[in-house]
């Protein structure tokens, strides 16, 4: 029987009831209280120690098994503005406000609710098998990491002063690879990423008179325009930048020039000192359309979200990865290279001086790739995290992200 034949029929019906659970109910960042009860009921039951409300919504459990290290293991629970695409039966029609207080369509399109469940799973089997490890376990479920502040939140709520300092945080995050695969890589393994607001303001004219105007919406196209070449001509072609504009919005009637016209861009980086670069890069890009348009005010970029770089230890990823090796075969290990994704499980580690053993987690049917490796054409097609229409193959991917989890908690937690 192949890995996946025995995770479909050992899937446990209650984890995976609670799975479906958690999709119907989706909660967006620092709104997971329904999420966040259900986590705390379960780990009481399974002996630990819990404390809810750390960092707004986080939940942590401790579980203390004699002596040995501190492992830290992070689950994330928020889920994203997305209307859902799936067809599931247990699809989410949930609507909620945001932050902004728009009310917004909600669904788990990254998965945080598989996340969530597969530590749950994790939890209850480490609990029952204490003579398998030995040392104290700190199981994390973070609110809010698509907003990237959840982490740095419980840190600042007193995460590492407030319960045992972790000597190696641990984590998986599901991904549209082959269920039973497992890939990751050592060093900068995703990138650090800034969203930026950029107000242009200009003067509002009718549309007959544009001479009477300083067209924002001008200005805020040549600026479209002119950030294309921060990449393109001040980056070297060794440094990987990703520089988007994702929305522009100016303006309301045909016939009237607007006063201002606002630009939301993301920039994805790997280097501090290139990232400080394409900041600079930006503000004079956006600073210098304005003043040859003869804008009444200089430009305004404020920051709307930031994840730093997450660094994986190569030592510590490469003892996590030796026991994956051992349970899944080499085959199914795989080095995706640095990702352009974006994470703040990071800040964790850091935070603590703790190294970061961080992996993606095959959660899609395998009978729908050819080779099951990186070039596999599959995945362009298959969905992905944060389309409206990705969904985890559930019954296979939950068992397997539950060893995973059980599997890395062992190797550093060994029994005595």
């Amino acid at each position: 029987m192949s890995v996946i034949e025995h995770a479909r029929t050992t899937a446990d019906p209650a984890l995976l009831a609670l799975y479906q659970d958690l999709h119907r109910h989706p909660e967006l960042g620092f709104q997971e209280r329904r999420t966040a009860g259900l986590v705390a009921q379960r780990l009481s039951s399974f002996g630990f120690e819990v404390v809810t409300g750390v960092g707004g919504t986080g939940v942590v459990g401790v579980l203390r098994n004699g002596p040995g290290p501190t492992a830290l293991v992070r689950a994330d629970m928020d889920a994203l503005p997305v209307k859902e695409a799936t067809g599931l039966d247990y699809a989410s029609t949930v609507t909620a406000p945001d932050a902004e207080g728009t009310v917004v369509p909600v669904s788990h399109a990254c998965g945080h609710d598989l996340h969530t469940t597969c530590l749950i799973g994790a939890a209850q089997l480490l609990a029952g098998e204490r003579s398998m490890w030995s040392g104290t376990l700190v199981l994390v479920f973070q609110p809010a990491e698509e907003l990237a502040t959840g982490a740095q939140a419980m840190v600042d709520d007193g995460l590492l002063e407030r319960f045992p300092k972790p000597d190696v945080v641990l984590g998986q995050h599901v991904a549209p690879l082959p269920a039973g695969t497992i890939a990751a890589h050592a060093g900068a393994a995703y990138a650090g990423s800034d969203s930026l607001r950029v107000d242009l303001v200009g003067k509002g004219a009718h549309g007959s008179m544009p001479q009477n105007s300083v067209d924002p919406v001008v200005m805020a196209a040549q600026a479209v325009l002119g950030l294309q070449t921060v990449v393109s001509r001040t980056i070297a072609p060794t440094d990987v930048v990703v520089l988007t504009v994702g929305a522009v919005h100016a303006g309301q009637a045909a016939n009237v020039i607007p006063g201002q016209a606002e630009l939301l861009l993301n920039i994805r980086s790997y280097d501090p000192a290139v990232r400080t670069h394409v900041l600079d890069e930006v503000k004079k890009v956006v600073d210098g359309v304005a003043a040859m348009a003869g804008a009444p005010e200089p430009p305004t970029i404020t920051e709307i979200e930031r994840f730093p770089v997450v660094i994986n230890d190569a030592a510590a990823l490469g003892r996590t990865l030796d026991a994956f090796r051992a349970w899944l075969g080499p085959e199914k290990i795989l080095d995706p290279g640095a990702g352009a994704g974006s994470e703040d499980v990071g800040i964790l580690a850091t935070s603590a001086g703790a190294p970061l053993s961080f992996w993606l987690l095959g959660g899609s049917d395998p009978s729908l790739f050819t080779t099951g490796g990186l070039d596999d054409p599959a995945l362009r097609t298959i969905p992905s995290n944060h389309s409206p229409a990705y969904a985890p193959d559930a019954e296979a991917t939950l068992p397997l992200g539950v060893s995973a989890l059980v599997t890395a908690v062992r190797t550093w937690l060994p029994a005595r």
